[in-house]
């Protein structure tokens, strides 16, 4: 996953910020409840030390100090429950002390006196070395007029297991809910980015082709929803934009070829003049070379201002792509055999595909031109069509000299001709790949030029095959 994206930053937030609820919420549950124990083990050992004053202390005088000692065993039994009773009287002598615990949390003995008489009642928690603090509830009172201090003590052991198995619990459960809580906000952030997702999916279909097309609108009434009406209305002002200087091309280029063919036909019946004087006759037989380029151009732009307006597969028809490329390439035969190039096309089976027969042969001839004009005299060509991953696939290999690495990427473009040193006496007005693409795109398939090993070029055409 890319660290750098929104995606990334915003679950490791929210992951961030769950997990620093959860220290916390963790952090005041531990605190409260360690707290809850304290208050329950104080308000108990109060009562018990209510209970010694007041219920056992008095009879000391009639049933004498034995019966203190039995009473607590009969009523408390702290050694079963794990409790300290410790009563002195008269100025620190001792009168009761209990026996050690059954869970041995304590060694009553071991436990410090107090250094002087208390004056009230209050409670305290005594360390004791290698073993758990005790919680003691001091309660000084006199009967009978004797000075008594009672006391009556817990170990803590049993609380702090309780805080350390929620401590224990908290530490394993947090990486379990980490987890969680990453899962669920990779969940909900994949679930929140769909729509921009969508829209992604649908820019990314949009071309010169389908500029009538728009990216879909949530009807959440959010920042999403206002961006994907803001885009499509910038599609919309392209879309007209583009439709004016299509037109513009067009109307242009239509224009043109009226005049154009009319110099073109004087120029001839010019030349046909047999007193003409020869400096003259060259230089009207140039201009002659330069009207016919222009009307190529015009005938270009004428062209794929079509295509750009969505006029290339005005029929649409199925046909064996392989048979098309048998009988070109015989048409194209003569032109090779200026140079003395052979032309080769193989086809081991039909290859059947929908679209424009003859904007497709188009993309044919123009390619084949191009190869036998940038191939050396006695070069090779092949023309080769199959199907291959349910796809027709046409190849036009060359021997010629190849194009260099840095053209590759210009190719398509319009006027763009590569190595202009090397081409200087080719023909051509830099057109032809263009309206090869434009044809490509609209019947829905692809194609790329790749130099050769060691030398020439290859073109390559996918398209979809007929269902």
């Amino acid at each position: 996953m890319n660290t750098r994206s929104i995606r990334f930053r915003l679950i490791g937030l929210y992951a961030g910020l769950l997990v620093l609820v959860m220290l916390l919420f963790g952090g005041y549950m531990h605190m409260q409840l360690d707290h809850f124990l304290r208050l329950l083990l104080q308000a108990k050992l109060e009562l018990r030390t209510q209970q010694i004053v007041h219920d056992i202390l008095p009879e000391v005088p009639k049933r004498g100090e034995a019966f203190v000692g039995e009473e607590i065993e009969k009523r408390f039994a702290p050694e079963i429950s794990d409790r300290l009773v410790r009563i002195t009287w008269d100025g620190g002598k001792m009168l009761y002390l209990s026996g050690a615990p059954n869970e041995r949390s304590f060694v009553p003995e071991e436990v410090p006196p107090l250094g002087a008489s208390p004056v009230q009642a209050f409670t305290r928690e005594q360390a004791l070395p290698g073993r758990s603090a005790i919680l003691i509830s001091t309660l000084p009172a006199s009967v009978a007029g004797h000075d008594y201090v009672v006391e009556v003590g817990t170990s803590l052991a049993a609380s702090n297991n309780v805080l350390r198995g929620l401590l224990l619990s908290l530490t394993a459960g947090l990486p379990v809910l980490t987890g969680l809580a990453i899962f669920g906000g990779y969940v909900l952030m994949k679930r929140a980015m769909k729509p921009v997702q969508d829209i992604i999916v649908s820019a990314q279909d949009i071309t010169l082709h389908n500029l009538s097309r728009r990216l879909p609108v949530t009807d959440t009434g959010d920042e999403i929803a206002e961006m994907s009406k803001v885009l499509n209305q910038m599609i919309a002002r392209l879309d007209e934009s583009f439709q004016h200087v299509t037109r513009f091309t067009a109307d242009a280029s239509h224009e043109l070829r009226t005049p154009l063919t009319v110099i073109h036909c004087e120029l001839e019946a010019i030349l046909r003049n047999p007193k003409l004087d020869v400096d003259l006759r060259e230089a009207l037989g140039s201009l002659l070379d330069e009207v016919v380029r222009l009307v190529r151009i015009v005938e270009g732009l004428f062209a794929l201002s079509k295509l750009d307006a969505g006029q290339a597969r005005s029929e649409r028809v199925r046909f064996d792509l392989a048979k098309l490329a048998e009988t070109t390439a015989e048409q194209m035969c003569l032109l090779a055999e200026v140079k003395h190039i052979a032309l080769t096309c193989e086809t081991h089976e039909p290859v059947e595909v929908e679209g424009d027969h003859s904007r497709l042969k188009q993309v044919i001839v123009n390619l084949l031109d191009n190869a036998i004009k940038y191939t050396p005299e006695r070069g090779k060509i092949s023309l080769t069509v199959r199907s291959e991953n349910g796809s027709a696939l046409l190849e036009i290999a060359d021997s010629g000299p190849g194009v260099s690495e840095s053209a590759l990427p210009h190719l398509f473009k319009r006027f763009y001709r590569a190595d202009e040193a090397h081409s200087r006496d080719v023909e051509g007005a830099g057109l032809g790949l263009s309206i090869v693409e434009s044809i490509c795109t609209a019947h829905g398939g692809t194609i790329a030029i790749s130099n050769r090993i060691p030398t020439g070029c290859l073109a390559a055409v996918q398209l979809p095959r007929a269902k």
